[in-house]
């Protein structure tokens, strides 16, 4: 799987979304929604650009690809999970969404955790 192409993937759908919601859902959406939505774009951003980096790492010697593939599946599994969750609260309204966002969270962390695991040098 080549994880730098869904994480450059991942980042132009992070554009997209956050234009779709400056334009398409100011007028529709009330501060604390639009904030809510605003995090999901965010979160995306930032965790897809870590796709976009981790995927690069296996081609420069840091560590193997399956290293790369365990972080990778873990950020994206953030992103569906924290970001999708928290868009479908943002434009439903249904707040019960929210008690699904932290399992999003925990995989970011896992992710990042891993990924510090796995560029650890002997001191």
């Amino acid at each position: 799987m080549n994880w730098s192409q869904i994480g450059a993937i991942l980042m132009a759908l992070s554009v997209v979304l956050g234009a779709f919601g400056a334009h398409g859902l100011r007028d529709r959406l009330d501060a604390y929604h639009m904030e809510v939505y605003q995090k999901a774009v965010f979160y995306q951003f930032i965790h897809s650009l870590g796709i976009l980096i981790v995927g690069i790492l296996p081609k420069t010697g840091t560590f193997p690809q399956s290293s790369a593939t365990t972080v990778c599946a873990f950020l994206l599994a953030g992103i569906v999970i924290f970001s999708g969750s928290l868009y479908l609260l943002a434009v439903t309204g249904n707040r019960m969404l929210g008690a699904v966002t932290p399992i999003g969270g925990v995989c970011f962390i896992v992710g990042w955790a891993m990924l510090a695991w796995y560029l650890r040098r002997p001191l």
